[in-house]
């Protein structure tokens, strides 16, 4: 059976969407949860009222170092040592190459990219001094395959894969570093794009029908922390409903 009894996760982005799904997630299975959250408190306060027990909530924005090492900091000394580190934090936002300037490329590349250097930077320390644990970094299927418009997105995702690879080699074999990608999944970030594009039309990709819910990609994310997958590292599940099938 699953569990992350009495284990500390740490979900950077864990006031919405996949991450706030994944801290409610992992409370259920008895997990002592840390959210860093940017800027919407009331947010994470409802995640941390959902999850009761041991939850703490910190403000950071993951892509400011001495924000979110403080955060990281202050969330150790409350739960103790980390376990499972989640980095959830990033932006879905597309411009044509036409429309694209050097300060939309360089946010998104610290928004998706530099937090996850910097959560991996700052939680590895805790997770050493506690005898190990298990990094999950949420990439996307646009990172595995490109895409026309969202081209810094998926950049940025595909970075994070190579990312996940390097650290995985370099922190074995006491910590496991795997990516999760999920396709579209029904979260706020993705809200727009998909009343744009139609969500029934968006359905028709997924070999099982429906567009991904956070719970489908929370549920990969539990069992990538527990112990159910210590023998997993270095490498990325697609939670995807099969639409990397229809191309």
């Amino acid at each position: 059976m699953m569990t992350l009894q009495d284990q500390h996760v740490l979900i950077v982005g864990g006031s919405r969407g996949i991450g706030a799904a994944s801290a409610r997630l992992a409370g259920s299975l008895g997990a002592k949860v840390s959210i860093i959250y940017h800027s919407n408190r009331a947010a994470a306060e409802a995640v941390q009222e959902a999850i009761g027990g041991e939850t703490s909530i910190h403000q950071a924005d993951a892509s400011v170092e001495d924000e979110l090492k403080s955060a990281i900091d202050v969330a150790v000394a409350v739960h103790g040592p980390i376990f499972g580190l989640v980095v959830s934090a990033g932006m879905f936002e597309g411009l044509s190459i036409d429309e694209m300037t050097v300060d939309f490329w360089d946010r998104v590349m610290a928004v998706n990219l530099r937090s996850t250097f910097l959560s991996v930077k700052h939680a590895v320390p805790s997770m050493r001094a506690g005898g190990g644990g298990s990094i999950v970094i949420y990439t996307s299927t646009a990172g595995q395959r490109g895409s026309a418009i969202y081209s810094a997105y998926a950049t940025s995702k595909g970075a994070q894969i190579m990312f996940m690879r390097s650290m995985a080699l370099e922190l074995g074999p006491t910590i496991r570093v795997n990516c999760i990608a999920p396709a579209w999944t029904e979260t706020d970030m993705a809200d727009a794009s998909l009343t744009k594009l139609g969500r029934d039309e968006v359905a028709k990709g997924f070999v099982l029908g429906r567009i991904g819910l956070p719970e489908d990609v929370a549920k990969a994310t539990c069992f990538m922390l527990s112990d159910a997958a210590g023998f997993i590292t270095g490498t990325t599940l697609t939670v995807d409903g099969g639409a990397d099938m229809r191309g």
